[in-house]
């Protein structure tokens, strides 16, 4: 037997559907058509112009020529602030976690008389794959979080937003999906939520499936780790952080190109339709509470989403452990599927340790590179070179790490390619999760999974192979 409140949510969809797309749209027109006819019959004009701050800062912040170039620096100067200012909090951390107390719990499980088996179990996976996330995640989480709530709370969001309008407009998509996509920079699944501020099934739908594009909190430490390693290598020491900098600004861009792109296949194939209009009121700008949103960003973003990294690294650690310690005729289970991906994975310009990283770390996209490191020395046989030590930010570190992956066989290519993948691969199973909540359909659960992946697969492809052709020359 259905509940009323069932039944009433049944009249309410069937109605919607009748009512047509656009209906909103009306509405809201004759809203603000009634209170300008209103506002003409009451308002009293002074003389001279009353430019406010708010109209003044808008006109530069919204307008055609600088919005765009704005919004760029502004990210940009947040993401140098990440990475330059993650060193050395990241260098310590490495340093406590990785050099001194790991030793110390290998001689305390010495002494006790652990089995090697619960020993490595436990240090060798759980212990190393939670050290590695953070001192990876924590110091540029607490940098970024914080410098990005302050962008919100002073009311910087919305004209985002305003200025991307037009364009999510021109691909099909719902200019509120500018929201969305800014809210998924922090964490997609809260963007897929997000998405419950477009009224239009459709535009919403297609909001769900072009989310995974934005970079969230779990892929900015990926892509400013090999960006480091890799790209600031072929500059000179002191141009290495504007340079990584640069680079993920230019995925980061990519990211939101190919949310255009998507959205707009999608809108002529899939889901196609009618293109709704929204109203947006800009908020006034507000001085940031900055003591009061720094505390707020730490607790309720960078704790949360690290205990999140924390809880999937953890067993993410075992597994690996596990199978890289369980063999079968002499090799390990780790390295039987590392050897068999291996050559789609080189051909593509990626290989198999990246591969297998990203089939375990579906939980979270948090524990990719501490997979990856793992993986690596255990597959490669890489303890002589200190991978404990490796996983930091800081330049001299960062190059550390790049030597241990460089002798698993990484390149540049293989650099680029990463940052590339993680940026286009399958959402966390968190984010799928919420899209199937969201949803409540199997068929776009999978496309929303799968359609990032074909993507990012067809996209390494291309890059590799002009890549070999360029060197062929």
């Amino acid at each position: 037997m259905k509940h009323k409140s069932d039944e009433i949510i049944e009249l309410a969809s069937s109605l919607r559907w009748q009512v047509g797309d656009n209906f909103h749209d009306k509405l809201t027109e004759s809203i603000y058509a009634d209170a300008a006819e209103i506002s003409k019959e009451v308002e009293i004009k002074n003389s001279h112009k009353d430019y406010s701050f708010d109209l003044r800062l808008d006109r530069i912040l919204t307008s055609k020529m600088f919005g765009f170039p704005i919004m760029i620096l502004i990210l940009s100067v947040i993401l140098w602030l990440t990475i330059e200012g993650a060193n050395y909090p990241s260098g310590l951390l490495a340093t406590l976690l990785l050099e001194m107390v790991y030793p110390f719990l290998k001689q305390v499980s010495a002494s006790i008389g652990f089995v090697w088996w619960l020993d490595g179990f436990l240090l060798d996976g759980v212990y190393l794959a939670l050290a590695w996330v953070i001192s990876v995640m924590l110091p540029p989480m607490a940098i970024f979080f914080p410098l990005f709530t302050l962008l919100e709370d002073f009311g910087y969001l919305p004209r985002v937003a305003f200025n991307l309008d037009s364009i999510f407009r021109k691909s099909g998509a719902h200019g509120k999906q500018a929201l969305t996509m800014s809210m998924g920079w922090g964490c997609n699944a809260a963007g897929v939520i997000a998405t419950r501020i477009i009224d239009s099934p459709r535009e919403r739908l297609i909001a769900i499936l072009t989310n995974n594009f934005s970079l969230c909190n779990g892929r900015w430490p990926t892509q400013i780790l090999i960006a480091t390693i890799f790209i600031g290598a072929l500059v000179p020491e002191n141009w290495v952080g504007l340079t990584a900098t640069v680079s993920v600004i230019a995925i980061a861009m990519l990211g939101v190109f190919f949310t255009f792109f998507s959205s707009w296949i999608l809108s002529k194939t899939l889901l196609k339709g009618e293109v709704s209009t929204f109203t947006l009121e800009l908020p006034p700008y507000r001085p940031p509470r900055f003591w009061k949103t720094i505390y707020t960003s730490l607790i309720d973003r960078t704790l949360i989403v690290l205990w999140r990294a924390m809880v999937f690294a953890a067993p993410a650690g075992a597994v690996i452990w596990l199978i890289s310690t369980i063999s079968i005729r002499e090799l390990s289970l780790a390295s039987w599927a590392i050897t068999g991906m291996d050559g789609f994975g080189l051909f593509i310009g990626l290989n198999g340790v990246i591969l297998l990283a990203y089939l375990v770390a579906i939980p979270a996209n948090e524990i990719v590179i501490p997979t990856v490191l793992m993986l690596t020395v255990a597959h490669f046989n890489l303890a002589n070179l200190g991978a404990g030590s490796g996983v930091m930010f800081e330049v001299d570190s960062a190059m550390q790490t790049g030597e241990i992956l460089r002798a698993g066989g990484w390149t540049l290519l293989t650099g680029i390619n990463l940052m590339l993948f993680s940026l286009l691969h399958n959402p966390c199973s968190t984010t799928i999760f919420t899209i199937y909540q969201e949803t409540r359909s199997w068929k776009w659960t999978s496309i929303a999974t799968l359609f990032p992946v074909l993507i990012g697969l067809v996209a390494t492809f291309l890059v590799a192979q002009c890549w070999r052709i360029i060197e062929s020359w």
